[in-house]
């Protein structure tokens, strides 16, 4: 099978972009998704999307990790696929599209590489010790560092994905330190099981998290440094709940081509 395909990167989270609205593509198993986000052997990605049809929606996000697992929400592979919808003329400047987690509204700018797009509200974050656990989509751990830019993120992150409270569902894991007005955070990813540039749901994670922690409420703003560049999360917090939780930051096409599978 021939595929055409492109490739986005959303602050170095980079991505595989295939448009499925004919339904060309389909039961893509586990080991072509692999191939494809190889690195070396394939085109190279933290994971892969179809942009699909959806009825009373202006798409579908279906996503897979780079293990070929189809995996959780992905945010700034959401933020890709807005970019990759308003290249294709899907959209212009704003959408509401369907992912694993429910529906998304973003909006993009007029040269198509920022994107804000709107997070799931968050009601529940629990502890583990010092820690924080929640979901932004996909479950994170987030957790405080000092020295965070020569800290072990690969094995110490890998270490708490796999312990005997995570191993089965597995969990992403944050390191985070003050930075600025911010943070800066490193990220542990599961499905990719390794450390990526960025991972959208996790900062979205450590912004609520440190909100809480530090006993912050109102309207928001946390700018954040990742490996792959700057994202910014703003939401309200009401001493609950969090909501109109936005994560915003660069989306923007690598290259295209074709590919034999």
């Amino acid at each position: 099978m021939k595929l055409n395909f492109f490739k986005y990167q959303g602050a170095g989270n980079d991505f595989v972009l295939i448009d499925n609205r004919d339904n060309g593509v389909q039961n893509i198993d586990k080991e072509q998704v692999a191939l494809l986000c190889d690195r070396r052997f394939g085109i190279g990605g933290d994971g892969l999307m179809l942009l699909e049809n959806e009825p009373g929606f202006d798409f579908k996000m279906v996503y897979y990790n780079a293990d070929g697992n189809e995996g959780s929400m992905c945010g700034n592979g959401g933020r890709c696929i807005v970019a990759f919808a308003k290249h294709l003329g899907v959209i212009t400047d704003t959408t509401k599209f369907l992912a694993t987690d429910g529906v998304h509204h973003a909006k993009i700018s007029d040269n198509g590489e920022w994107v804000s797009l709107q997070m799931i509200d968050v009601d529940e974050i629990n502890k583990d010790g010092e820690a924080f656990v929640l979901n932004t989509g996909s479950p994170h751990y987030v957790k405080t560092a000092a020295d965070l830019a020569v800290k072990d993120v690969y094995n110490e992150g890998r270490a708490i994905r796999n312990n005997t409270t995570y191993k089965q569902d597995g969990i992403n894991v944050n390191f985070v330190e003050p930075e600025g007005d911010g943070f800066f955070v490193r990220t542990f990813e599961r499905g990719v099981e390794n450390e990526t540039y960025a991972c959208g749901t996790g900062v979205t994670a450590v912004a609520l998290a440190m909100a809480k922690k530090n006993g912050r409420f109102g309207t928001i703003n946390t700018p954040i440094r990742v490996l792959g560049g700057n994202i910014n999360i703003r939401f309200d917090h009401d001493g609950e709940r969090f909501s109109n939780i936005f994560l915003e930051g660069p989306a923007k096409l690598v290259f295209e081509g074709e590919i034999e599978i």
